[in-house]
């Protein structure tokens, strides 16, 4: 057979991934957080975008100053408003201030009659815009707070108290360097004097002088030194109690039988011992470190309807507002060849402040979407708590709402819930389903280990269950549930075994009645 070329026609259909998709991806999975980052540095590159906070009124179309300067006969723009929130979410009009600001007090040049108002008084009286407040939105206590003072500033400034020498100062400032935030030093003394050049016995003697400083325990290289120096400045590091803190490992066991032989003391007074440990601070260094965890501000908040059920609303907090000024862009383009680069730029600019307000407006519908149908189908778990959190997963959510899983998995990641049980991610509302031992509805793995939690917290120095017990307590409500998935989930909820438990509970008890 002849090889010849042909040309054929053929029309098929395929997923292109476009760079505008994956941003729209990005998008959806990510946090409030992560999209107001993004979009201030949209805002920052696109002239045509302008950011607006939750108090601005979007619809207020007055013109500026420069606008009305540069153009007097241009017509009021109108703007591609983008609502990230539902129509109700818009804020009142703000009324700009008008009048003469030559002289803001005109009673300061009068002298104060003799029983006047006090000059408090006379301050309270004055509108708000006299008092620098503004409309109240703008003024924050903070403003006036002082910056707080870090771990290494605080001991920075003790330590030419305590160091004398210019060698003994330049070994107490390498050495803190390697403090971490929770006030310990990861130290190898030989190969650190080596390093730097100086007898081991010099740097052992300065290690020795900052462990003196406050706050008490720090520049420790253990947690049974850091109590030990604790101890030792509240002058209680005996024999005994050098003992008990080199023997950590034991109290972490709750083998209080060998701690009282390896400490040569009786029952009581362990447990005085005890107390006083519980007395101290294993991370000396935290008070002075900020927390570096940003406050959570929900998606999505659900409130009780006067019906009885759920509103479900986007948190306009949470949300930005984009408005594409289209104003801007007529006025520039009209004095701007349509064949410039500049007129290229401004259009490109267009283009993707129209897809970036799409873009966020679909997807505030897409967690609205998805949290409707989770609170829709968790509705008991609002009402009667987290024992009655049903199971389920995502495939039941992108059936319902008529989407991919991938989609939910994204919506749900990193996005959380106010409801009026608490905060919540939304993927804590997805969990395995267990199976009933009476053949029944099946139960959520939370709602076990919430069962489980309880059962532990009810529990008598007497009658410490085992997890066999547990296990049989789960079979007569129902539930249906092995010895060893009770262990694993006991374990994930940092709880110790009925045998650590019962020594604990027996030693309280004593140390109660004592």
């Amino acid at each position: 057979m002849a090889l010849s070329a042909s040309l054929h026609l053929r029309q098929s259909q395929s997923l292109v991934m476009t760079p505008q998709l994956m941003q729209s991806i990005q998008l959806l999975q990510m946090t409030s957080f992560e999209l107001n980052q993004f979009i201030e540095l949209e805002v920052e590159k696109n002239p045509l975008l302008e950011l607006t906070s939750v108090h601005d009124d979007p619809w207020d179309l007055e013109p500026s100053l420069d606008q009305r300067g540069a153009d007097a006969d241009e017509p009021s723009g109108l703007r591609d408003t983008f609502e990230a929130s539902t129509s109700g979410m818009l804020s009142d009009a703000s009324t700009a201030l008008d009048g003469d600001y030559e002289n803001v007090f005109p009673d300061d040049d009068k002298p104060v009659a003799a029983g006047s108002p006090d000059l408090l008084e006379q301050w309270k009286s004055l509108p708000d815009s006299h008092r620098g407040a503004g409309a109240g939105d703008d003024y924050d206590i903070n403003d006036f707070v002082a910056a707080p003072v870090s771990l290494r500033a605080f001991v920075d400034s003790q330590i030419p108290f305590i160091l004398k020498g210019d060698i003994e100062r330049i070994i107490g400032q390498r050495l803190l360097d390697l403090l971490d935030d929770t006030g310990y030093i990861a130290l190898d003394l030989p190969a650190f004097a080596a390093q730097i050049g100086v007898p081991t016995k010099d740097v052992a003697n300065v290690l020795t002088k900052l462990q003196q400083l406050d706050p008490s325990g720090i520049f420790a290289r253990s947690l049974s030194e850091c109590l030990a120096i604790q101890l030792k400045a509240r002058n209680r590091l005996d024999p005994a109690m050098e003992k008990l803190v080199n023997h950590l490992d034991l109290l972490a066991r709750r083998d209080f039988a060998s701690l009282k032989k390896i400490c040569g003391v009786d029952e009581e007074d362990l447990l005085d011992m005890l107390r006083e440990i519980q007395q101290l601070d294993p991370k000396p260094g935290s008070a002075f470190q900020p927390s570096p965890s940003e406050a959570i501000t929900p998606d999505v908040v659900v409130r009780a309807a006067p019906d009885g059920s759920w509103l479900v609303e986007l948190n306009p907090d949470a949300l930005p507002r984009v408005l594409v000024n289209q104003a801007y862009f007529a006025r520039i383009s009209r004095h701007t060849p349509r064949n410039s680069e500049d007129y290229s730029f401004l259009n490109d600019c267009l283009q993707t402040a129209n897809w970036l307000t799409r873009s966020l407006d679909q997807r505030a519908r897409t967690i609205m979407k998805v949290a409707s149908e989770i609170v829709r189908q968790q509705d008991a778990f609002l009402t009667k708590g987290v024992a009655h959190l049903r199971p389920l997963n995502l495939k039941t959510i992108a059936d319902a709402i008529k989407m991919h899983e991938s989609t939910v998995s994204r919506v749900t990641s990193n996005k959380y819930i106010m409801t009026p049980r608490g905060l919540f991610e939304l993927k804590y509302f997805f969990t395995v389903s267990i199976g009933s031992a009476g053949g029944g509805e099946s139960h959520s793995a939370e709602s076990v280990r919430h069962r489980i939690r309880s059962l532990i917290a009810q529990e008598r120095a007497e009658a410490v269950l085992s997890d066999d017990d547990i296990v049989d307590h789960l079979k007569s409500e129902g539930i249906d549930l092995a010895r060893r998935t009770v262990a694993k989930y006991r374990e994930a909820m940092n709880i110790a075994s009925s045998v650590q438990r019962r020594r604990e509970k027996r030693a309280m008890a004593k140390a109660s009645v004592a």
